[in-house]
């Protein structure tokens, strides 16, 4: 079975602008963390170019790009689904994220579903030699910490 983290946040907007703010805004709502750091570098700024085939990148201060990964799925106010690799994966560790945006009311889920993380060893200096449980728990404190920082970019 595939290693999941799953976090779920109500938004007060439609599902079309909470897809707007998640995938244009990024740059402004994401809080870099120590322990998911994407390169060894300090954090550059993120940001999505739009459509079926864009990318989620980095672009550090020196004005490098790194490729977080490629979009997946690109469906505005209803799903949004990438690759998502750090610097030190080797090319067969790959994680993948889908974000599905449901309206509930006036408001809107924003799902946040992350899998894949069995491609990556235990060893594996992004894991920070935490056993399964508690890095799937570390890394879903910090999905619904974004998605709290998505929320206060959205309010």
């Amino acid at each position: 079975m595939t290693s999941r983290v799953i976090v779920s946040l109500r938004v007060k907007a439609t599902p079309a602008r909470a897809f707007d703010v998640f995938t244009g805004q990024i740059g402004l709502w994401w809080k870099p963390n120590d322990l998911f750091q994407f390169t060894p570098r300090s954090p550059g700024i993120l940001s999505f170019e739009p459509g079926p085939d864009g990318r989620l990148i980095e672009t550090l201060a020196n004005g490098k790009v790194f490729e977080i990964g490629r979009v997946t799925a690109w469906e505005p106010g209803t799903r949004l689904a990438f690759n998502w690799r750090q610097a030190t994966f080797r090319p067969d560790q790959n994680t993948h994220v889908e974000v599905v945006f449901e309206a509930v009311g006036e408001e809107t889920r924003v799902t946040v579903t992350h899998v894949g993380w069995d491609s990556v060893p235990a060893a594996h200096v992004a894991r920070h030699g935490f056993p399964d449980g508690l890095f799937l728990r570390r890394h879903g404190e910090w999905w619904q910490i974004l998605l709290a920082s998505l929320r206060s970019q959205i309010d």
